[in-house]
């Protein structure tokens, strides 16, 4: 085709078959395994943009996610708090012991004879010195007659022989003879009156009388039983302690006593008396306690159940004992600081039912950590679900 000389020249857009949605009109695929483009530069350059812009906006939630991070740090965590206190921790020692009488007795005669006449109902309180029992005397005032008759002519014989020795018409030999004789015969005297009187028998100190074992008209030998005499308005109490506990065992340490008798009733006493001797069976030592019985409610032979007092400790911290966190062989609590856990090792004292005494890292008022310790590392923020509750004061601490 020929131009002319002023037109220009036109040039012939190929035209190409319609392609599919990712491919030739033969279904292949242009270079790099993508569809051959046909978009014009417009829209290449929209997708760009679009691309660009979602990249910046995800950069900035992301960097807007860590600085919030970055400034406010993990949430604290939800625990249960209770407060340190202060109480008194007593150490007790827990034994068992038999109670005797303070004064106890057998009545016994002395002499032999017959029983004249009892003078006590059974189960009668008596005074020291009042009569019991009455035995026959009638022989012994007869020997006592006669002992007082013969101690009457030693006596003039001496009194005799003296005046004599005096105008020397008797010996010196007759003298001491009499004088022996008159000595003699007063030791008689005195021994007929001691007989009769241990024909009364009299009770050695102030009591119970028990149950009589003779009635009146029975001849007793000596050294027969016939009642006994108990004195129990102060009782004796005894019992043993290990001998662990020998250094801190002393005179003077007060004793709770409980019967089975009496379940209701506490009875309190003090040691007054320790053996000098550890029983090498048990290890143990025994001790020795008045307890008062003003009522006369306890008897001799009761068994008892006693709680020793060795200790008794003032213002002792005390701790829940869900606070404490064991880290081998250390004990360890969460303190409570500008609502931070502090991680504090600890000193463990007394261990009470449901408490536990604290003798070091702990103050009073402090606050402790007492459930959801395993989330919890050193300096964690905490946040208290509860009011602090304040551990109770206990009474006392067996051990």
């Amino acid at each position: 085709m020929q131009l002319s000389r002023y037109q220009a020249p036109r040039y012939q857009v190929p035209r190409y078959p319609a392609l599919g949605a990712h491919g030739n009109h033969d279904g292949s695929h242009g270079i790099c395994g993508q569809p051959q483009a046909t978009f014009s530069s417009g829209v290449t350059a929209v997708w760009l943009l679009c691309l660009a812009i979602a990249g910046l906006t995800t950069h900035t939630v992301l960097a807007a996610d860590k600085g919030a991070g970055m400034a406010g740090g993990p949430p604290p965590m939800p625990v249960e708090v209770a407060l340190v206190t202060q109480g008194t921790v007593n150490t007790d020692i827990s034994a068992v012991g038999t109670l005797q009488a303070n004064e106890s007795v057998i009545i016994r005669p002395q002499i032999s004879g017959r029983i004249e006449t009892i003078h006590f109902d059974e189960g009668q309180t008596v005074k020291k010195g009042e009569r019991l029992f009455s035995l026959d005397a009638s022989e012994y005032r007869a020997q006592l007659a006669e002992a007082e008759a013969t101690v009457k002519l030693a006596k003039l014989k001496f009194d005799r022989s003296k005046d004599l020795l005096k105008k020397n018409l008797s010996s010196q030999q007759q003298y001491d003879e009499d004088a022996a004789k008159l000595d003699e015969a007063n030791a008689q005297l005195a021994l007929y009156k001691d007989r009769l009187a241990k024909t009364v028998i009299r009770a050695p100190f102030s009591g119970i009388l028990g149950l009589r074992k003779v009635s009146p008209g029975d001849v007793v030998q000596s050294g027969q039983e016939l009642v006994n005499l108990e004195d129990i308005h102060l009782l004796k109490l005894d019992f043993r302690a290990p001998e662990i506990y020998l250094s801190d065992l002393k005179t003077g340490l007060e004793v709770t006593v409980v019967t089975r008798a009496f379940p209701n009733d506490i009875f309190t006493g003090k040691v007054f008396a320790i053996a000098p001797r550890v029983d090498e069976a048990s290890r143990s030592i025994l001790l020795r306690a008045h307890v008062a019985n003003d009522e006369s409610k306890l008897r001799p032979g009761i068994f008892a159940k006693v709680e020793l007092r060795l200790a008794s400790r003032e213002n002792a911290l005390l701790i829940p004992e869900e606070a404490l966190w064991p880290v081998g062989k250390d004990m360890f609590v969460f303190r409570v600081v500008d609502g931070k856990a502090m991680m504090s090792k600890i000193t463990v004292g007394k261990r009470l039912q449901g408490q536990v005494e604290v003798t070091e890292g702990l103050s009073k008022d402090d606050t402790v950590v007492t459930a959801g310790q395993m989330k919890l590392r050193n300096q964690a923020p905490v946040m208290p679900v509860n009011q602090p509750a304040a551990a109770a004061e206990p009474t006392s601490a067996s051990q």
